[in-house]
């Protein structure tokens, strides 16, 4: 109990140090903190809702991919292997496609169509995989192997769905779509449905903790000792598709931060879901808040589309890591 309490304490100060670095600085470079009420608007109308975006979008990401490590019993699993972002862009595509056809906002049909097309890509999802979700397999890996093909396969129809969009947007919005479909911090109004889903997801997980690290030794092993196996499985799918869904749903489609995270986490601190799991939605916090400071300030004034940065740096740091594990 003192070790997680030292190591969760130590990234929550890292984390605080984060924020407050990203909420200070930025394209037209570092200011002082300002606590009055006339305080600088650059930073309290735009830096600070982007920075609590971004920690909310990273600590959703990075949990979700935990938690669906845990469920697949696959180190390589991340959110986005269901299919769930693929759901969520295509529905945002065509609300824009929509909004612009009507004339109305696009900002807010995007949030809208994005949230009915995850939650349509997570029904889709169980139906699919209702009965290996019902009972436990008869041999091991069968369900993750089976979860993983249909969300493929889900992803793929979204791709294509995506792709069909794409080609017939209107020329001079084509650009913004695109950048959407990469990441996009700026202007959110979803800020306090984003840290109310976080604090509930890890509020869940935290309680949950014990049982998970049971689940991840194996169903079997987990049967034996009491713990109700199938409904785990399912509240587990439920909690990191809902996570993903909010996430993509605020900030558009970032990908790496939900597999390179709990990987890191595990390597360093090691695979107790009680501690995994808050880490994660600290450090995944902390990653995507550095990211989007990155993304605003490498080649300022022009601003970069985050998940740009996290594809950038995810992929030699996740082979870095994997080639320091042990599998």
């Amino acid at each position: 109990m003192r070790r997680a309490l030292t190591i969760l304490t130590g990234l929550a100060l890292l984390s605080m140090l984060a924020l407050a670095g990203s909420a200070l600085c930025g394209s037209t470079g570092c200011m002082l903190p300002d606590l009055s009420p006339g305080a600088d608007p650059v930073i309290r109308l735009l830096r600070v809702p982007r920075v609590l975006a971004a920690f909310a979008v990273g600590g959703l990401l990075a949990v979700a991919g935990a938690l669906m490590q845990v469920l697949l019993r696959n180190p390589l699993a991340d959110p986005y292997v269901l299919g769930l972002s693929g759901g969520a862009a295509a529905g945002a595509l065509i609300a824009m496609v929509g909004a612009i056809h009507l004339g109305i906002a696009q900002d807010g049909a995007a949030g809208l169509g994005a949230a009915i097309g995850s939650g349509t890509a997570m029904l889709l999802l169980f139906a699919l995989v209702r009965q290996p979700l019902r009972h436990l397999p008869s041999a091991p890996f069968v369900f993750g192997h089976r979860l993983i093909l249909t969300g493929v396969m889900i992803a793929s129809g979204f791709g294509a769905l995506i792709t069909l969009v794409l080609s017939l947007a209107p020329d001079a919005q084509l650009r913004g779509m695109i950048f959407w479909l990469l990441g996009d911090l700026e202007g959110n109004r979803y800020i306090l449905p984003a840290w109310l889903a976080l604090l509930a997801v890890v509020g869940w997980s935290v309680f949950k903790g014990h049982s998970l690290n049971m689940l991840a030794r194996g169903e079997n092993f987990a049967q034996l000792l009491g713990v109700p196996v199938v409904r785990l499985r399912l509240t587990t799918l439920c909690v990191a598709s809902v996570a993903t869904a909010v996430a993509v749903t605020v900030a558009g489609t970032i990908g790496f931060v939900g597999l390179v995270v709990p990987h890191a986490i595990r390597l360093v601190f090691g695979n107790d879901q009680r501690i995994l799991l808050p880490a994660s939605a600290l450090v995944g916090g902390t990653v995507l808040t550095l990211a989007d400071l990155m993304a605003r300030t490498v080649v300022a004034p022009t601003q970069l589309p985050v998940g740009v940065i996290t594809a950038i740096v995810g992929v030699p740091v996740f082979l870095w890591l994997l080639s320091r594990s042990r599998a």
